[in-house]
């Protein structure tokens, strides 16, 4: 049973600044993925929209335009237009000359000058004649996707496959059970700590500062969103637009007794929360009273039981099980996995699914990403980040950031000894607003809690 109980939010401090990204970590990034490819050459494709792949291998992101990362038995080289040109040097790989930027105007913007090497006198250059193996943003399962499908643009499948047969590998980098980014390291974690705590702490502000007939444009100003790059738009999705949850503000007022959601994502991280614009169960409207009995209630006893089961070795398949079964659709209407990776893309994959026998992971870095909607209780939402983590890789953690390891304790505490959520000391808590779930906005302090 879930009661509310009166508690301020959990408060640890902001974390220091990470650990930049190194040539090593890179170096060993870039051999990985050459070794799993085998003798073929890889082609990595990235655009603005899709820049994690490039992101994990060189820290770089292309910046308005396409970028390509190819490696062949002669080096690696990365082609870019005009503008990501003089910025290809942000990326440490590139800095420290293990990776060659090349100038490919072909990749820039519309009317920009195109002096310099074609894209075709490129892929000529630095992609040797043979097999490719074409890395884009998403791989698609067996038989959804005709033959030879590839998320490259066709423009540049043309051309690879006038060198060779392609074969397109993504899976590589992003199969939940396979890819080689689906587990993270020690230094990844602090990382991923410092843009959920970012993302965390404008999801705080923006709940604190709240009030009944501000539009949702100065609901969000009150966020002050982080510098971090956005893996996802900013949403705040109430009135009119209220079950159109990946709405981005319009103008809409905020008014008592309506639904509310709103997400901030940064790199690495995403914090969700959604609820009622109401003080207590009296402002909402008569279909929805008894919301915390009939839904949000349900909901948390649901979110600590998808804790307990972030133990290594648990099959993805029984999490799905026990989240629908916990969260029957005909009330909750979950349909997207109950949880799913994370990285600079703000959904990797994920390792559950009906059926799944991948199991979870040390290392994996997990979004609580479980999405009810009704059509007279709304929503509710516990969405933030965690690290499913073994022995080994907490003592690593605790050997190299102790106070990052020292936080995530700390909450996973909290959690349980005031929320009474089953968090096992598996799973860390990345954000101070894991486990915070206000049902009623404009009681930000009012919390729901399980019964012990």
């Amino acid at each position: 049973m879930a009661r509310l109980i009166e508690s301020p939010w959990p408060d640890h401090g902001p974390p220091a600044l990470p650990p930049p990204v190194t040539p090593d970590e890179l170096r060993g990034r870039l051999g990985a993925l050459r070794e799993a490819a085998g003798p073929a050459t890889v082609v990595v494709y990235g655009d603005r929209e899709h820049a994690a792949n490039l992101h994990w291998l060189l820290g770089f992101d292309p910046r308005f335009e396409e970028a390509l990362l190819v490696l062949s038995q002669g080096g690696a080289a990365l082609l870019v237009g005009n503008e990501c040109l003089p910025y290809a040097e942000v990326s440490p790989a590139v800095a420290a000359g293990d990776v060659r930027a090349v100038h490919v105007p072909t990749l820039s913007l519309p009317s920009q000058p195109r002096r310099g090497l074609s894209l075709p006198d490129a892929v000529r250059a630095h992609v040797p004649e043979g097999p490719v193996t074409a890395i884009g943003w998403k791989p698609f399962g067996e038989g959804e996707a005709g033959e030879g499908a590839s998320t490259l643009p066709g423009f540049v499948l043309d051309l690879l496959r006038a060198r060779g047969p392609v074969e397109d590998r993504t899976g590589l980098l992003m199969d939940p059970g396979t890819g080689l980014r689906a587990t993270v390291t020690a230094e990844e974690v602090a990382r991923l700590e410092f843009a959920q705590a970012m993302a965390a702490r404008a999801a705080r502000r923006l709940v604190m500062g709240l009030r009944e007939g501000m539009t949702d444009f100065e609901a969000v100003e009150e966020a002050r969103i982080g510098g971090l790059p956005l893996s996802a738009h900013v949403t705040l999705a109430t009135g009119a637009r209220a079950f159109q949850g990946m709405s981005s503000p319009t103008g809409e007022r905020v008014r008592l007794g309506s639904p509310l959601s709103f997400n901030v994502a940064h790199w690495g991280s995403n914090t969700c929360r959604a609820g009622w614009v109401a003080r207590d169960d009296d402002d909402l409207p008569g279909a929805a009273r008894g919301y915390l009995a009939a839904f949000a209630g349900p909901y948390l006893e649901a979110m600590s039981a998808w804790c307990a089961l972030m133990v290594p070795g648990t099959p993805g398949g029984l999490v799905w099980e026990r989240m629908m079964a916990l969260l029957p659709f005909e009330t909750f209407g979950v349909t997207l996995n109950p949880g799913h990776l994370i990285g600079t893309d703000e959904w990797l994959s994920s390792p559950i699914f009906e059926g799944s026998d991948l199991p979870i992971r040390s290392g994996m870095a997990m979004q609580m990403d479980v999405i009810p909607s009704h059509p007279a209780y709304g929503s509710t939402r516990l969405e933030d980040g965690y690290v499913v983590a073994d022995e080994g890789l907490r003592a690593d953690l605790g050997r190299r950031f102790p106070e990052v390891l020292g936080r995530c304790e700390r909450r996973a505490a909290w959690m349980r000894e005031v929320v009474g959520l089953a968090v096992p000391a598996t799973l860390l808590p990345l954000a101070d607003t894991c486990g915070v779930l206000p049902p009623f906005l404009l009681a930000p302090r009012s919390l729901l809690a399980l019964r012990r």
